[in-house]
């Protein structure tokens, strides 16, 4: 079902990013699945830079959306498809900003966003959305997601 929602949608899932040190792409505990951090990476393509400084609001957003379709594609390889997922419950959008740039909200909007419209009201979450001076290899965003398992 939301493979084909996402086929009707034009949205073709990236391939999945392996973790970058020691951990889980994601942990499934009691009917949780707790996807670890994740960064605007499509194969080859990788957002870096700073929102408010070399990269807009705009490049931003976009690189939240990109995040969101990694995190995406993590939970179909892990879980055989999206349809397991009964409802996204939290998410934690890092952006990675330059002085004085404070609209990480509408940056992380891209994330949120990207996950209505594939999930529907089941999509919509709590959120927190924080500015921070680096992160790691540069990149743009970066974003964890709990989401609830149908049982």
């Amino acid at each position: 079902m939301i493979a084909q929602h996402l086929e009707s949608l034009g949205i073709v899932l990236p391939p999945v990013f392996p973790p970058a040190g020691n951990y889980l792409g994601c942990v499934i505990d009691n009917g949780l699945v707790y996807v670890g951090g994740h960064g605007p990476v499509a194969g080859a393509e990788v957002v870096r830079g700073k929102v408010g400084g070399d990269l807009s609001l705009a490049d931003g957003r976009r690189a939240a959306r990109m995040t969101a379709l990694s995190i995406l594609a993590t939970l179909d390889a892990e879980l055989g498809d999206l349809d397991h997922i009964e409802r996204i419950v939290k998410v934690f959008g890092m952006v990675n900003v330059a002085p004085g740039f404070d609209q990480t909200p509408e940056v992380i909007d891209g994330c949120s966003d990207l996950l209505v419209e594939v999930f529907g009201e089941a999509g919509r979450h709590t959120r927190s959305a924080v500015g921070l001076a680096e992160l790691p290899f540069g990149i743009a965003v970066e974003i964890e997601l709990i989401a609830r398992l149908r049982a």
